[in-house]
C-alpha cells in the first residue's frame, strides 16, 4: 500500500473503528452506513482476507461491517497500525489500540511466531527531541 492508502486506513479506524476482540482473538471492526459502499470495496481490495458483512438493516439504519481478525489482522493490518497509530496523532485511539494489543498479546505473539511476521518498529528520532 502507498503512504496515502495507509493514511486513509488509519484515519478511518481512528474515526470510526473499534479495537477489541471476542475473548480469544483480537479484532478490528469498522461499521458504517451503506452509502460508504465504495469505501468498503476499496478497503477489501487492500485487505482481501478481511471480512465484509452486510448490508444490514437494524434500528432504521443500513450499514456494512468490515472486520479484520486472525491472520489478516496480525499479518496485514497490525503492521500498519503499529507504525502509524501513535498517541501524537490520536491519544484516545492509540490507547484503545494498545489495550487491544496488550489484552491479546499472547495470541498476537503466537500468530507471529507461526508465520514469522515481525512487528514493524517506527524509526526512532536520532536526536531524541522530536525534531
Amino acid at each position: 500500500m502507498s503512504e496515502f492508502e495507509r493514511g486513509v486506513v488509519v484515519g478511518l479506524l481512528i474515526g470510526e473503528g473499534s479495537f477489541g476482540g471476542d475473548g480469544k482473538q483480537p479484532q478490528v471492526t469498522l461499521r458504517m452506513h451503506t452509502r460508504h459502499a465504495a469505501l468498503f470495496r476499496w478497503l477489501m481490495k487492500r485487505f482481501p482476507r478481511a471480512r465484509l458483512y452486510g448490508p444490514y438493516t437494524h434500528g432504521g439504519r443500513s450499514y456494512y461491517q468490515w472486520m479484520a481478525r486472525g491472520a489478516v489482522l496480525v499479518d496485514d493490518l497490525l503492521p500498519v497500525l503499529e507504525q502509524y497509530l501513535v498517541a501524537d496523532l490520536d491519544a484516545h485511539a492509540a490507547d484503545r489500540f494498545t489495550a487491544m494489543c496488550e489484552r491479546y498479546g499472547a495470541f498476537i505473539a503466537r500468530s507471529r511466531d507461526q508465520r514469522q511476521v515481525a512487528p514493524r518498529v517506527p524509526e526512532l528520532d536520532p536526536h531524541g527531541d522530536g525534531a
